[in-house]
């Protein structure tokens, strides 16, 4: 199973802003659209860091209320992992447990085509064992 497969069902659309937006705007963004993380690209297209809430928490921790006002750039993880949509969905679950993180953009000519979280992995999953699951209860009854 690839992260194309994934993308087919979940979709491409990718929630982005500018590095010069503010924490607070990125805190309204990250709640209207219900989401972790927010891709920062410039105006190609291209990758210039990733904001999740984690980072905003962080942020808030050390600096107080006053974090709110940075930009997101200040804040921002600026060296991103990335996948393709050939990748294997193992390969990508590997890369989020090693790095501990929950978001990973996906690429392809330098830039961003889709974004898959370790929700989207593991309804992924889970489907693909229940599927299993039915195929096997379904050969056993056959015979």
């Amino acid at each position: 199973m690839t992260v194309a497969a994934i993308l087919s069902t979940k979709g491409r659309d990718v929630v982005s802003e500018r590095s010069g937006t503010l924490l607070s705007e990125v805190c309204k963004t990250l709640a209207e659209h219900k989401i972790g993380a927010i891709v920062v690209t410039d105006d190609a297209g291209h990758i210039e860091g990733i904001i999740s809430e984690r980072d905003i928490v962080k942020a808030i921790g050390m600096s107080g209320a006053s974090a709110l006002m940075q930009p997101v750039s200040s804040v921002m993880t600026k060296k991103v992992v990335t996948c393709t949509e050939a990748d294997s969905i193992g390969t990508v679950m590997a890369l989020m447990t090693s790095g501990r993180f929950r978001h990973v953009p996906v690429v392809a000519d330098n830039k961003v085509t889709g974004l898959i979280s370790i929700g989207d992995v593991v309804k992924h999953k889970i489907a693909q064992v229940e599927l299993e699951a039915e195929q096997m209860r379904s050969y056993i009854t056959m015979t």
